[in-house]
């Protein structure tokens, strides 16, 4: 009977210790900061980008752009497995709240990546983000992204501080047709005209610049293109 006596208090002294809370455990913290560092363990500590070259950095991007990347995922217009799977069983409002955090944080650009082209090719990408190519009718980029190619609030992404790998593979689905956004895609329509050469050069020079401040908050024109998902202010007015 001892040892029976002895091993039932020994069986709720561990029933306690585990139902009871260490003394001076923290309490556990239900902020939206908590929840989304899931998204760190791809995108890097507070969004900053990974080091591998393909997450890229979602810190401090416009709201309705990362919004609308998050809606695409989840609905099928943007492929990755990981994301979607991630994203399935959020609502329209959850993706809000996430997009909201993100776009408010402030943290530092990391530095930009050292060219390995060589300086005619970084010209040919200087000369297509500035100024396009009429004859071809690609509009600049930073007609859409803004003159800084820091992007556009709420809409539109800076280019600026994002992997070369990264851009480059974009710029490929958008080309392809894997990547997707809400009609009219003027993204695809400006893509399908690149050339695998003009991709790489505007990939090169993009991740060679430097990148600081904040998105623009109007643009000083209209844009060039019908651009699904982009609100109206970000192009200085109703279209």
């Amino acid at each position: 009977m001892n040892f029976l006596r002895a091993l039932s208090l020994a069986a709720v002294a561990l029933c306690t210790a585990i139902t009871q809370p260490a003394a001076g455990a923290p309490p556990f913290e239900d902020s939206i900061a908590q929840r989304v560092l899931a998204c760190t363990g791809c995108h890097g500590p507070q969004g900053r980008a990974a080091p591998d070259g393909y997450h890229p950095r979602i810190a401090g991007k416009p709201p309705a752009y990362l919004y609308n990347q998050l809606l695409n995922f989840r609905d099928g217009r943007r492929r990755y497995g990981l994301m979607t799977g991630l994203l399935t069983p959020l609502d329209d409002a959850y993706l809000r709240e996430i997009a909201t955090h993100f776009a408010g944080l402030e943290v530092a650009y990391a530095p930009p990546q050292a060219a390995k082209e060589g300086a005619a090719v970084l010209e040919q990408g200087r000369l297509l983000v500035m100024q396009g190519d009429p004859v071809r009718r690609i509009p600049a980029c930073v007609q859409c992204h803004g003159d800084a190619i820091m992007g556009v609030a709420p809409s539109i992404p800076g280019l600026l501080g994002l992997p070369r790998d990264y851009v480059n593979a974009q710029l490929g689905a958008w080309k392809n047709g894997i990547r997707r956004t809400q009609a009219p895609d003027c993204m695809n329509e400006v893509a399908k005209v690149l050339t695998p050469q003009d991709i790489s050069a505007v990939s090169a020079w993009l991740a060679a610049q430097p990148a600081a401040g904040k998105p623009a908050t109007s643009l000083p024109r209209p844009l060039p293109l019908d651009c699904g998902g982009v609100a109206s202010s970000a192009a200085g007015g109703p279209k």
